[in-house]
């Protein structure tokens, strides 16, 4: 890594005749970058990369060059290793479009946003295509993506459907958005939305080094149905819109065109929710990545709209899917403020309650060593709410204590939440098979918990039995 670093410090100090004064490590995305602000005495500033992924490197460098000739607002590349392992670029600040989206003046942004898109889009293949280091868009990359979406993110919920059936919906989804005329093909950045557009004070376009030939819509709708963007459907069409007329009239096409790209939009944009959704999946619901977790919400809004504009009639069986999933309760926003404290029963054989805030921690407490009621057979249909069960765990005795020491445990935790202004928190009791031990372990703190903090909203939550159910404090 330091001699990464020293590599990179000397290209900037070959470049502008200056060693650089300071040093700053920035924020990287969801890439293999690394950025890095080099700061100089006259008070210039500039941006080195390292690039771990040197096709991409290289397709960042010839791109920027590309497209400034042809007057896109892209980063300056101003000089880069002849191994393209490190560049030099245009310093263009902190402040990207996504740190605006609330601004009273977004509407303005996201207009020019569009117009910009275009012009990009709309530069001659024949300056760029050499420049790509991706094939182009292709039946087979859509079918990676939905495959994609059901492999990482539909088999991560309860959702229930016939595979046969989901593929053959696959399969014509992907002859569908195939078929789009040669008019309007043409450079497709593919990863077009408001955190890589920096505002420098206009719109400028980064990480477009993944860019392709293909439907230069894609790049459109996945800008406006970005689900953290939270555009409402009114706005989403104007600006659709907006960017129709622009590429229409930059391309020299008639009516006939406009339509298409309307019609092809709303399609593209449900393969594009199907697509980020089996991102968020892997990031998120896999590798637990918060800011991938809070996504998925959004992405849902937007394909329940979908779903009510009639996108997904030609497709039953993906329809029969997204109805599902728009109504998962894991995934609905949570209402209101404060802290709101999860308490889980669970079996060890399913593994550990999911943690859908993003936010990680909590408290984990394993009830497995007290006496068992399962061992019984008068008890093994009952559960740690039905009073048989609840009379033998009392008489022992060691359930009550457990469940006491718990609440006092993690009190000082809830207490310290609240008043830190905290949204959730999470808190399970596993045993082996989730029903009884760890159920009255759970309703004892639970209503403990309900009853010592009425600020917070305590849900109690019994995985096995499918039961959830929000407590009031009797305070």
């Amino acid at each position: 890594m330091t001699s990464d670093i020293d590599s990179l410090r000397g290209l900037c100090a070959a470049t502008f005749g200056a060693e650089p004064v300071a040093m700053e490590a920035l924020a990287g995305g969801g890439g293999d970058r690394r950025y890095f602000r080099f700061s100089f005495a006259d008070g210039r500033t500039v941006v080195g990369v390292l690039a771990d992924n040197r096709d991409d490197a290289r397709a960042f460098v010839g791109l920027s060059g590309v497209f400034r000739e042809h007057g896109v607002a892209v980063p300056e590349v101003y000089s880069h290793s002849d191994d393209y392992s490190c560049y030099i670029q245009q310093d263009l600040g902190d402040c990207s479009l996504f740190k605006e989206l609330s601004s009273p003046g977004i509407g303005g942004l996201v207009a020019a946003t569009m117009r910009g898109l275009v012009k990009m889009q709309t530069v001659p293949g024949d300056a760029w295509s050499g420049v790509v280091a991706y094939k182009p868009f292709s039946r087979r990359q859509v079918m990676w993506d939905l495959n994609y979406f059901k492999y990482e993110f539909l088999k991560n919920t309860s959702a229930l459907f016939d595979e046969e059936r989901l593929e053959d919906d696959f399969e014509a989804m992907a002859e569908s958005l195939c078929e789009m005329p040669e008019e309007l093909m043409g450079f497709m950045m593919r990863d077009c939305q408001s955190r890589n557009v920096m505002l420098a004070p206009d719109p400028v376009f980064i990480d477009f080094q993944g860019g392709r030939r293909g439907p230069c819509v894609y790049d459109a709708v996945s800008f406006l149905w970005q689900a953290k963007a939270g555009f409402t459907a009114e706005f989403r069409e104007d600006m659709l819109r907006l960017y129709t007329g622009e590429f229409v009239g930059a391309r020299g096409l008639g009516k006939d065109f406009a339509a298409l790209i309307l019609q092809y939009g709303k399609r593209m944009a449900l393969f594009r929710t199907l697509q980020v959704l089996g991102a968020y999946g892997f990031r998120g619901l896999v590798q637990k990545r918060a800011h991938f977790v809070e996504s998925i919400p959004g992405a849902l809004r937007n394909l329940s709209e979908l779903v009510a504009d009639g996108v997904t009639d030609p497709y039953p069986e993906i329809e029969h899917v997204c109805r599902q999933l728009v109504e998962d309760p894991r995934f609905k926003p949570e209402e209101g403020s404060g802290l709101r404290v999860k308490v889980f029963s669970f079996s060890y054989k399913r593994g550990y309650p999911e943690d859908l805030t993003g936010n990680g921690g909590g408290f984990m407490f394993d009830c497995r060593g007290m006496h068992n009621p399962g061992r019984y057979d008068e008890y093994k249909p009952l559960t740690g709410r039905d009073k048989p069960v609840i009379d033998f765990l009392r008489e022992r005795g060691e359930a009550d204590l457990f469940a006491q020491r718990a609440t006092e445990m993690v009190s000082p935790t809830v207490d310290r939440y609240i008043k830190r202004g905290f949204s959730s928190l999470q808190i399970g009791f596993g045993c082996t098979g989730g029903r009884h031990r760890s159920v009255y372990c759970a309703e004892a703190v639970a209503h403990a918990l309900a009853a010592r903090f009425p600020a917070a909203t305590v849900e109690l939550i019994h995985r096995e039995q499918n039961i959830q159910e929000a407590l009031i404090s009797k305070a």
